[in-house]
């Protein structure tokens, strides 16, 4: 029975390390730009939209479809940073067994 309560204490530690990963995760901020800069936008936690800036020199008339790409090449950006900054957190928590254990799934 020593195996079995081994297994349940390292089973309790990783489900403390992933409620601490997920605590972290919910405070990333990552930012995402196009244009040169001229489009910003920050994510934060699960994608959830904290701050966009969009540079007043692009907001000319008949550009309204070329600002609208650049917020969606800034906010793919910053997906894609945050999406990273999170498989990272996540990574530490897990100690990298996440790929190594059949059928475990990140939770994103």
């Amino acid at each position: 029975m020593k195996d079995l309560s081994d297994i349940m204490r390292q089973a309790q530690q990783m489900q403390q390390r992933l409620q601490e990963a997920q605590e972290r995760m919910d405070q990333l901020t990552a930012e995402g730009s196009s244009g040169g800069g001229m489009v910003k936008v920050t994510l934060k936690g699960k994608g959830e939209l904290h701050a966009l800036n969009i540079d007043p020199s692009i907001m000319t008339p008949g550009d309204k479809e070329m600002v609208e790409d650049l917020v969606k090449a800034a906010h793919s950006d910053a997906r894609r940073k945050l999406d990273d900054a999170m498989a990272d957190a996540m990574k530490q928590a897990t100690g990298g067994l996440g790929g190594m254990l059949p059928g475990f799934k990140l939770p994103f």
